[in-house]
């Protein structure tokens, strides 16, 4: 999927790498790095004849103040003359690190004295990049003057960078200066899938008033919505739904369509949204398109998932209430799919006493059993232990299930019951005390 930016140096290495440096400088430039990192003003002054001297790793006494983020002693060495453009080995100067911090003030000061907003540190990156992620959009707004839709390494820009931490008002800030709404990197995403991806509705309903291609898509024929759907940022979802022109009923990458997505999430609006608008209710989901690691690896494919309808993905996660719209909306309760599980063993793996009542008002039919002969009963006697694990026994009692029930190898549900850690194990008897002592007698 959508993969974000790639993100400035981590602050704690640098920290280490400027404790190192300090031990590797030479002794006047020690000393102006003693006095920046001692916050002391006065020492910086004594010291500026240094400003200059690059420490360990390329790191110069600017640099230092900044990530200190020691404004008067920025200040002093701006004043002395300091070469406010110069980079340390990696590409990297004081303008990437005040973006990174994202201190207006310290930014602006850099921006006053010359540093160029559009160099380029090793991996492309520039400063206007980091500062599209990281500093206020006034910053951003001033940095924008000029080439906005730069490329790092990946071919990602600015404004990718700021959609992908959905950071609406740099987002805005970087269209009004002319920032490519439809630009694609070479992974093949665009902002507006960085947008969705982030989950802030304002950045995409941003792009998409400056003409984002709503219709764009990414790797693996990911559209905008599969991906909104995929990442659980329903409220986006919604908005690009009710935007129009999505295709409702068209299997991800994973074989699921958007009202699998939202049942098996949970949002109730969102599943009522979907099939208003004409979603299948009784739509199946189809073979994933993902090569796993097992396979790419050893050649051994994962066992293949019989398709499923909505109802049984929100079962089996334990949404009782998306199963309750859907079951309203016309979802039929007997579904079985090709392994034979039904509404009852799928609410059963959720482990959620909810679901599994709605399952039980809608099917009450306890003894159904899957191809391997379990029932809901054999699947919660085998779960781990639950909060809602001894609630769900005695609502299984109360509707008739039968501990006693033997399925294809001869397993009863108190038989797996007795091998099960303690908690199963006393929860199950004590919603069935009879079971205890006959369960070495399965019944058919």
């Amino acid at each position: 999927m959508a993969t974000a930016p790639a993100r400035s140096r981590n602050w704690p290495l640098r920290k280490v790498w400027l404790l190192a440096a300090l031990v590797a400088a030479p002794v006047q430039a020690q000393e102006l790095a003693d006095a920046i990192r001692l916050g002391d003003e006065r020492g910086v002054a004594a010291s500026l004849a240094q400003a200059n001297r690059p420490l360990a790793y390329g790191e110069t006494p600017l640099m230092l103040a900044v990530s200190h983020q020691d404004r008067g002693a920025v200040r002093a060495l701006i004043r002395a003359g300091v070469q406010v453009n110069a980079v340390d080995q990696d590409g990297v100067g004081a303008l990437w690190l005040a973006c990174e911090m994202g201190d207006a003030g310290m930014i602006g000061a850099l921006l006053d004295a010359g540093a160029d907003p559009r160099r380029a540190r090793s991996d492309g990156a520039t400063p206007l990049h980091l500062c599209a992620r990281f500093a206020p959009a006034s910053v951003v707004e001033r940095m924008a003057h000029g080439e906005v839709d730069l490329r790092d390494a990946r071919g990602q820009t600015p404004l990718m960078w700021a959609a992908s931490s959905g950071r609406a008002e740099a987002v805005s800030a970087l269209l009004r200066a002319g920032a490519s709404a439809r630009a694609v990197s070479q992974g093949g995403f665009t902002p507006l899938l960085f947008a969705v991806k982030s989950g802030d509705v304002a950045a995409v309903s941003a792009l998409l008033a400056a003409g984002a291609d709503a219709t764009a898509r990414g790797p693996e024929n990911t559209s905008a919505a599969q991906l909104a759907a995929y990442q659980g940022r329903w409220d986006v979802l919604r908005l690009l739904i009710e935007r129009g022109g999505v295709d409702l009923n068209e299997r991800d990458r994973e074989g699921w369509q958007l009202l699998h997505r939202a049942a098996a999430g949970g949002d109730v609006g969102l599943v009522r949204l979907l099939i208003v608008r004409g979603a299948a209710v009784e739509g199946l989901s189809g073979p994933s398109r993902i090569t796993w690691v097992t396979e790419a690896n050893f050649g051994v494919a994962p066992p293949p998932v019989p398709p499923k309808v909505p109802l049984l993905m929100a079962a089996e996660a334990g949404q009782a209430e998306a199963m309750k719209a859907l079951i309203a909306a016309g979802a039929k309760a007997d579904f079985v799919a090709q392994d034979g599980e039904n509404l009852l063993i799928a609410a059963a793996r959720s482990r959620t006493l909810t679901a599994l009542e709605v399952a039980l008002a809608a099917l009450p039919k306890p003894e159904l059993v899957d191809a391997k002969g379990n029932s809901a009963l054999h699947v919660l006697a085998g779960s781990r232990p639950a909060a809602d694990l001894a609630a769900m026994f005695m609502a299984m009692a109360r509707a008739g299930a039968r501990p006693d029930l033997a399925n294809v190898r001869g397993a009863t549900p108190a038989k797996i019951a007795a091998g099960a850690q303690t908690e199963v194990r006393n929860a199950f008897f004590a919603a069935f005390p009879q079971a205890q002592a006959g369960q070495a007698s399965p019944a058919t």
